[in-house]
């Protein structure tokens, strides 16, 4: 199992900090939530930010893009040093030149699909993706409840993967903990993002340990 803590849940005054120990875990990506407070209702972080992460490590930086126009800043990500770069089904509408621009830039090529949003829509354009980013819970806030029906989205998204003979990369966003990423786990999940499960708990490395031993 690929685990992606969420840096969204670090303690941002030690963000070096907390960034170095993610680089020192078992922690195979870091995962970024950029929010502009326009397609999700909050504000996170943008390229400052991106970049100073960038500096504390060279694991895979996991950039999930939950912002309105993400074409306009495909360049500038690329740029701050995201590794991954997914955008939202919802945000772009041509999917298809925006996943392409993401790939000439050197970057890894997501999805991400709100709960609302059915895996088919990705029917046309599966084998052109790295990867996809089911949401788990409605984006734009840490620790909310994982939204059961998640898993089984997952499943169909796996028999889609097979059906169109594609090599994405299934990642699976918000309330994950062993309980959940057990279940996403055996419905064909290959990365779990976690953030308040990891940031929460006594002890973040053994944390990211008993993920990854899913």
């Amino acid at each position: 199992m690929l685990v992606s803590p969420s840096v969204l849940s670090c303690d941002f005054g030690n963000i070096e900090r907390d960034t170095k120990m993610l680089h020192s875990s078992a922690a195979d990506w870091l995962h970024i939530d950029v929010m502009d407070g326009v397609f999700v209702p909050n504000i996170s972080f943008g390229f400052p930010i991106l970049e100073a992460i960038r500096k504390h490590t060279d694991k895979t930086l996991d950039v999930h893009l939950m912002i309105a126009n993400p074409d306009n800043y495909l360049e500038a990500f690329q740029k701050a040093g995201a590794d991954i770069l997914t955008v939202h089904y919802e945000a772009c509408t041509h999917l298809h030149r925006t996943i392409h621009r993401i790939k000439e830039l050197g970057m890894k090529a997501g999805v991400a699909l709100n709960p609302h949003t059915p895996i088919e829509v990705l029917t046309e354009i599966a084998n052109q993706l790295d990867l996809v980013l089911i949401m788990s819970v409605n984006p734009g806030f840490g620790g909310q409840k994982f939204i059961a029906e998640a898993t089984q989205k997952v499943a169909r998204l796996k028999a889609l993967r097979t059906q169109k003979s594609a090599s994405f990369l299934i990642e699976v966003d918000g309330g994950v903990n062993l309980e959940t990423g057990t279940q996403l786990s055996i419905a064909g999940a290959d990365a779990l993002v976690a953030g308040s499960f990891v940031f929460g708990s006594s002890d973040p490395i053994a944390t990211i340990n008993a993920l990854k031993a899913i």
